[in-house]
């Protein structure tokens, strides 16, 4: 369990810290934020966070799963 929760505390830091983009993104979302539109540099950010979220959840549910499936064998 402590394992699990170690785990979890180091996804969530670094997931906090993953709000930089690549260098072609992030020059676009520069200028439009510059030109007074922040609206799609919002929009940008919370989908790479999706993007990079989902993997790490996927991996923690099967993981658990086959956990939970080992433990009951």
């Amino acid at each position: 369990m402590k394992k699990l929760l170690l785990s979890l505390f180091l996804f969530i830091v670094v997931a906090v810290n993953a709000s930089a983009q690549c260098a072609m993104c992030r020059s676009t979302l520069e200028n439009n934020f510059s030109n007074g539109d922040p609206g799609i540099a919002a929009g940008i950010n919370t989908g790479i966070l999706y993007l990079l979220v989902l993997p790490y959840l996927a991996v923690i549910v099967i993981g658990f799963l086959w956990y939970k499936s080992s433990k009951n064998g």
